[in-house]
């Protein structure tokens, strides 16, 4: 049976580096969700490489969209998708961690207790942790990563580039660092808390 990962936002930055990590994985399915899964973005994963038995899924999904999860999920299904085993959320402006989040937890809630395994919900910077009464739910604290967003949020701040050596961390470490998390979390080591790149935890 694969592992079935949901990844929003997953044409670039954060989502892609993830997207790019659970696919070199044997036997696991990835869903990638973006708001237009035929820009040439989202197109260019097809060409990123999937180990045996791995296959990518697109979905479209507008994370200010509250319908859009949940004909995401009609559209999961009619795959012969079943479950969901760890659904990662990255979009990361307010609208959408707040709204998009709700409405996608909703959406996928039932999926995600049919895993076969501990499921999993990974929001970033979010209140995920209220949700840990019953699945193994944290919130992904990223950190300031080099992402093109991001570095054009500093560059606008007029932030030096000593400045961003010392504080800021590379996509590959920090997408290396979350998928080694992901591959070992517990909800007993991390459900309910805000969880580093590095694997530390702190409670909300």
């Amino acid at each position: 049976m694969p592992t079935i990962v949901l990844i929003t936002g997953a044409n670039r930055g954060l989502g892609k580096g993830m997207l790019e990590r659970f696919l070199s994985l044997p036997n696991h399915t990835i869903i990638a969700a973006n708001r237009n899964p035929d820009h040439s973005t989202s197109k260019e994963l097809s060409s990123v490489p999937k180990a045996d038995g791995s296959k990518l899924i697109f979905i479209k999904l507008g994370a200010t969209v509250w319908q859009d999860a949940f004909d995401a999920v009609k559209t999961i299904e009619a795959q012969s998708v079943d479950h969901l085993d760890i659904e990662k959320d990255l979009e990361i402006y307010l609208r959408p961690d707040v709204y998009g989040y709700v409405s996608l937890y909703q959406a996928t809630r039932d999926l995600l207790k049919k895993s076969r395994r501990e499921p999993v919900l990974a929001n970033m910077g979010s209140t995920a942790g209220s949700l840990a009464a019953w699945l193994n739910s944290m919130a992904l604290g990223s950190g300031w990563v080099h992402t093109e967003l991001v570095d054009v949020g500093a560059d606008a701040f007029h932030v030096d580039a000593e400045t961003q050596a010392k504080l800021m961390i590379g996509l590959e470490e920090y997408c290396n660092g979350m998928f080694k998390v992901l591959g070992g979390t517990t909800k007993e080591k991390h459900g309910g808390k805000l969880v580093l790149y590095s694997g530390k935890a702190t409670p909300w």
